[in-house]
């Protein structure tokens, strides 16, 4: 997470900057040129601005800290009863809901919104009806998706308790697995996706990659019922489609085989570059699937196999046998 300084110690930092200029004290021969790192450090920002063409004051990205606490609300309000506050009474349910999707929904405004004034380049100072506009109406069309993505949400649940042998409850699946979490924060990141805030949507699922080890890009499409299982590792690119009721494990990869460029050189952007995997595959744990290859409807993809084709429904793909011999008395060598 990135530090704000300023002239001024934030509040509780007093006693950290005093045991600092104690230790610094210690240290006479230690002569720092601040003035000089501050002015290099200042001229390369500056050559970097430049160099993307964003003069002056740049325009704000989205918080990361906001969108962390939108997301809190967020689920808080699809789950209010596992997820919301501890004291929540029945009469008290519907407000504590309303309430908190409005707060998180306006918050969420403001960080579209300052996506869509990055992406024009305006100045702090720069009022623009058109990018406010366009922000409200994102948020307004991601809000009316919620009802679908908790219906979403119902069905990995479910899919997490019955693939789970494990798993003693459905409530322990929701506030225990790091699936379930990685997969409500991508389900919410792709609605924003979709609507017009791929940058928000992106630091979205940089949270949960940060929170769970599960790196979904916001782009990817993944149908009902979808279940990962332990999960640290896994990998599923922005092209991907996954359909209705897959199970992979954790270290999957459903990656790109390889990247195109352009005449000049450069790397090409977009087109359909990741695996499609129909309904009911299971992928276990380190399966390596890349490139635009589609794996057929009920297939079962082994752990830690490799695969750059197609295959057709129902297979079974597992590595290579391992031929194991014994040799004595230095018989065979």
């Amino acid at each position: 997470m990135s530090r704000k300084f300023s002239a001024l110690p934030a509040a509780g930092e007093e006693k950290i900057l005093a045991a600092g200029n104690n230790e610094a004290s210690a240290a006479p021969c230690l002569r720092l040129d601040i003035d000089g790192l501050v002015a290099e450090l200042r001229a390369l920002r500056v050559h970097s601005l430049q160099t993307r063409s964003r003069i002056g004051r740049p325009p704000k990205l989205p918080s990361r800290k906001a969108l962390a606490h939108i997301l809190d609300g967020l689920a808080a309000a699809l789950f209010p009863n596992r997820l919301g506050a501890p004291d929540l009474t029945d009469d008290g349910l519907d407000y504590f809901v309303g309430h908190t999707l409005d707060r998180a929904l306006r918050a969420l405004y403001g960080e579209v919104r300052r996506e869509l004034r990055f992406a024009a380049n305006l100045t702090p100072e720069t009022r623009s009806p058109e990018v406010e506009g366009e922000a409200a109406a994102i948020v307004k069309g991601f809000a009316e998706q919620l009802p679908k993505v908790r219906g979403l949400l119902d069905g990995d649940l479910r899919a997490a308790y019955q693939g789970d042998p494990a798993a003693r409850s459905i409530d322990e699946v929701l506030v225990c697995y790091p699936g379930i979490l990685a997969v409500t924060y991508h389900r919410l990141a792709h609605e924003l996706y979709l609507r017009g805030a791929p940058l928000t949507a992106r630091i979205i699922a940089e949270i949960a990659h940060s929170d769970t080890g599960i790196d979904i890009h916001p782009g990817a499409t993944i149908g009902s019922h979808f279940f990962i299982d332990h999960g640290t590792g896994v990998v599923i690119g922005e092209t991907a489609v996954i359909g209705e009721r897959v199970r992979i494990y954790q270290a999957v990869t459903l990656g790109a085989k390889r990247f195109l460029v352009d005449e000049n050189g450069n790397l090409a952007k977009g087109g359909a570059r990741h695996p499609i995997v129909e309904d009911d595959v299971v992928i276990y744990a380190g399966a390596t699937i890349l490139g635009r290859v589609t794996i057929g409807r009920g297939s079962s993809i082994g752990g830690s196999v490799w695969l750059t084709r197609s295959v057709p429904p129902n297979s079974h793909i597992t590595q290579a046998s391992v031929q194991s011999e014994v040799f004595t008395a230095g018989s065979g060598i």
